[in-house]
């Protein structure tokens, strides 16, 4: 299984980004109309050249760029995207993506005055650039998250936990990934009500979700995951051996252990 773009992802990119930072953007590539969110290409581009990056820093799953008038550049990378500096990638390859890498799918991009450039490549156009994003928006993210802040997004809501975890304004930053690899090492089944968890399996959740981002970190990425990659091999929990699950739950495809989440 190949990566997908979730917080552990991002994270890449904001440190591949800190190469930028001290950079003055000479021109800007805005050629896709569609991947240019809430205002026009035109416009981002008079915003954006001449000025120099001070800052890379990510929020959930959004990389963001600050700039020396206080303006912030947002990316956003869908399930497709990847981000180049330099002409290097720190993911080579995505798990929905194409396995081929053409540069016709660079749907926005930066050129420094030194030369430089950062792009950002995208098949399936399912990302997007935006000036000044709305920050506010996002949750708190997965990974300083709190108890208090966890107690916060599960609140005594009736929607499954696993939905509520993907609720980027409740909690930014876990992806379809993430989301299965906590709920299999907390035992929690993912189709249960959010708000129904008892204080001491909320203790558990937030610990999962702190042991995933730090060990799946190490590992490489969101999809070196046990739970997913047993799926894949031979179907069994690696955990328990029962035959794992695979369903749709809050819309996603979710793969889970009918033994010992419940």
């Amino acid at each position: 299984m190949r990566a997908v773009p979730e917080l552990l992802e991002v994270d890449l990119y904001r440190r591949q980004a800190e190469a930028v930072v001290g950079r003055t953007i000479a021109s800007v590539d805005a050629p896709d109309t569609w991947y240019v969110k809430d205002r026009e290409p035109a416009e981002l581009v008079a915003a954006l050249t001449g000025r120099t990056v001070t800052g890379a820093r990510r929020r959930g799953k959004l990389l963001v760029l600050d700039l020396d008038d206080g303006t912030r550049l947002g990316l956003r990378f869908g399930m497709t995207g990847r981000l180049l500096v330099d002409g290097a990638a720190a993911i080579e390859r995505l798990e929905y993506s194409s396995g081929r890498d053409v540069s016709g799918w660079d749907r926005f991009g930066l050129r420094f005055t030194d030369g430089s450039d950062l792009r950002l490549r995208d098949p399936r156009r399912l990302g997007g650039v935006v000036l000044d994003p709305d920050e506010d928006r996002l949750g708190a993210d997965a990974l300083s998250l709190t108890r208090a802040e966890l107690d916060a997004a599960l609140g005594n809501s009736t929607a499954p936990l696993k939905a509520r975890l993907l609720d980027q304004a409740r909690i930014a930053g876990i992806g379809n990934l993430l989301a299965d690899e906590i709920l299999w090492r907390a035992g929690l089944d993912p189709d249960r009500p959010a708000g129904g968890l008892s204080g001491p399996e909320r203790d558990a959740l937030h610990a999962s979700i702190r042991d995933v981002l730090v060990d799946l970190g190490a590992r490489g990425g969101s999809h070196t995951g046990d739970v997913r990659q047993a799926a894949a091999l031979d179907g069994l929990c690696p955990r328990d051996g029962t035959p794992l699950v695979r369903r749709t739950v809050g819309g996603r495809t979710t793969v889970s252990c009918p033994a010992h989440q419940r």
